[in-house]
């Protein structure tokens, strides 16, 4: 998928995320060529734009250069609309993966929901869902193969242990729903 929107967003994601964050860009790129993958399930052409776009750029709030809050949704987001990036994949960005959950326990919550509005729809699902099921390194996981690495990775006193454990029913809800979007026959 060659368009301008996406082709804008992976040459900041790779400005941004390649030499910095090597093992960030490996997971970005496979989450953002399972996006492509997965995107034909959409009707709509912009839709699949704006899901390949977020799926590249949704762990630019990483990037040394972005961080701000230390809260990656958040920070790509505001950077992203910082630069005129378009707003709803900066959106998308801000959203990504249940951020919200995160965002409550960080205290962030507020400024998240104030200033990016959340998109509940089959895009937001296969976003999430493409980030589910890639791993660190770029390998395909299941979503709780995903949950259970991101446990391990993380102590049990972390902020991010507790929004995945908070998280992983509403996970397993968006899996269920983006598994429905295939036919019986094909393969995920």
């Amino acid at each position: 998928m060659q368009t301008g929107l996406v082709n804008a967003a992976r040459a900041l994601a790779e400005r941004e995320l390649s030499e910095s964050l090597p093992r960030r860009w490996r997971h970005v790129t496979a989450v953002a060529a399972k996006a492509e993958r997965l995107a034909p399930l959409l009707p709509a052409e912009r839709d699949r734009h704006a899901l390949v776009a977020a799926a590249v750029l949704h762990d630019v709030g990483y990037a040394p250069m972005v961080t701000e809050t230390g809260f990656h949704p958040l920070d790509g987001a505001r950077w992203l609309r910082s630069i005129k990036f378009e707003d709803r994949v900066a959106a998308l960005v801000a959203h990504h993966t249940n951020a919200v959950v995160e965002a409550e326990l960080r205290g962030l919550d507020a400024d998240l929901l104030a200033e990016f509005d959340r998109e509940d729809s089959p895009v937001t699902d296969l976003l999430w869902f493409c980030d589910l099921t890639t791993g660190p390194d770029g390998q395909d996981f299941s979503v709780q193969e995903r949950v259970e690495e991101v446990r391990e990775r993380y102590g049990p006193s972390s902020v991010v242990r507790e929004f995945i454990d908070r998280s992983a029913g509403t996970f397993d809800e968006v899996a269920k729903r983006v598994e429905a979007l295939f036919p019986p026959s094909q393969p995920m």
